[in-house]
């Protein structure tokens, strides 16, 4: 069963209770475009699409487009449920409850198609259980519940783990820094785990304010992962609240914790801290030999985190999970001394724009379904701890659309963090002899032009 909504208490309800029936719960993001969400339910057979039409246009809109009728769902008011899919062949439920898929979840393949990643009970009570001990939460905490329980950190870190460890989750919609700086100061919040973005953008709101400091309340922990971490961005969010920023790095198929620095051994760098409790690891080379501490190569997990596998889709799990259980992250990374984790890039194309994935498979595929267009590539491009969508377009000779024209388009099937920033129109790509696109050329073309507009803009100023 698909649930489209923001935050809300009504999205942790449902996924419980789909849950509790041994049914799939597939959380979505009711920004995603109908397109994204026609490609999940398609792809899952899902029986049902319900849609938390109050809390959003989105929801509502996409409930009007295939004929939700609207009406309570338990104590929700306004939910819009979609018509019965008949043909959908139920999964088996397992003997073993702590196998049975608790949530499917959904992240954009490589190709440019969803994988939908199937998490178990198991999978998803040790990646919670396992972060409210490293963080001491109870009671007596209020959780700022801002990432989306569509994605895996809002829905394991945020609301399981929260609540079963007894402490209170603050939902929140959608992100505003100005809503967040003032439950820091007003509302108790004494746990807050966001993106780089997150905290990038609450530093933006003090000073488009003129706020001399940030109140830090009750604030005794604040924890990052998502995105690459930029080092000033980390002090200067440690001088205003005068508590270290914890880094964090795991991914869906983790459920999604692999490591994370401690609130008792802080650091300066940008260490992604020790691999958690009951999480083995190894690096290897291109051979598959694991390679000498500190040294970097492709990083490997195994443990009870790793994912039953990708729905429908035997081939990719096999490609990713060995046969002794051990998931190929796709990461670079290297361990050094005291066993503390640093990811120095990624194997795969993954855009990691303000904590959501991108794979630029997906993007590209959508421009180029534009009939104008010959071939396109996409990359990622980093700007203030965050990453950019920069698309390079090779058009039809004669073509008249234009680049904003293109973005239009791109905006029409994408949601928000998937559209371009910056749509550039070359006479040709470049590329090898083979014809495969030098991306790396045009990601350093991007980064060019960045610095070239900053060059401008200081002469300017």
């Amino acid at each position: 069963m698909i649930i489209a909504s923001e935050n809300s208490v009504a999205l942790g309800a449902v996924l419980f209770a789909a849950s509790k029936l041994d049914a799939w719960g597939i959380p979505v993001n009711p920004r995603l475009s109908a397109r994204e969400i026609d490609q999940i339910a398609t792809h899952s057979g899902a029986r049902r699409v319900l849609f938390n039409a109050p809390l959003s246009k989105e929801a509502a809109d996409h409930a009007g487009r295939v004929g939700a009728t609207i009406r309570a769902v338990g104590p929700f008011d306004g939910v819009g449920v979609g018509p019965l899919n008949a043909g959908a062949k139920p999964e088996p439920v397992e003997k073993d409850g702590a196998r049975q898929v608790a949530g499917l979840l959904y992240t954009s393949g490589t190709t440019g198609t969803p994988k939908g990643v199937m998490l178990s009970h198991t999978n998803l009570l040790f990646a919670a259980r396992t972060s409210g001990i490293l963080r001491e939460s109870g009671p007596g905490d209020r959780v700022y519940g801002v990432l989306p329980m569509s994605h895996i950190v809002g829905y394991s870190i945020l609301l399981i783990a929260t609540l079963m460890h007894g402490s209170t989750l603050y939902v929140v919609a959608k992100a505003d820094p100005a809503a967040l700086a003032h439950a820091i100061a007003e509302q108790g919040i004494t746990n807050l785990f966001g993106v780089p973005a997150t905290y990038q953008r609450l530093l933006e709101h003090k000073s488009v304010k003129g706020i001399e400091k940030l109140q830090c309340g009750n604030l005794k922990n604040i924890a990052v992962a998502g995105a690459p971490l930029d080092l000033d961005l980390k002090q200067r969010i440690e001088d205003e609240f005068g508590i270290p920023l914890l880094n964090n790095y795991g991914i869906t198929e983790c459920s999604p914790g692999l490591s994370g620095v401690r609130s008792q051994r802080p650091v300066a760098d940008e260490s992604v801290g020790p691999f958690l409790p009951g999480i083995e690891h190894r690096i290897v080379d291109v051979n598959g030999k694991q390679v000498a501490t500190g040294d970097v190569g492709e990083l490997h997990v195994r443990g009870p985190n790793v994912m039953l596998g990708y729905y429908r889709a035997a081939d990719l799990t096999a490609a990713a999970i060995d046969r002794e259980g051990w998931f190929n992250t796709g990461d670079l990374a290297r361990v050094n001394g005291e066993g503390h984790l640093y990811i120095a890039g990624r194997t795969k194309e993954l855009i990691i724009r303000s904590g959501f994935n991108v794979y630029p498979a997906e993007v590209e595929a959508v421009l180029s379904s534009h009939k104008q267009v010959v071939q396109t590539a996409v990359v990622g491009r980093p700007v203030d701890g965050n990453e950019e969508v920069v698309a390079f377009v090779q058009l039809l000779p004669g073509a008249s659309v234009s680049s904003e024209e293109l973005k239009a388009y791109a905006a029409g099937q994408l949601t928000s963090y998937k559209r371009p920033t910056e749509l550039i129109v070359l006479d040709a790509l470049p590329a090898a002899s083979t014809g495969k696109i030098l991306k790396h050329r045009l990601r350093e073309m991007a980064i060019e032009r960045t610095a070239a507009k900053s060059s401008i803009a200081a002469v300017a100023g």
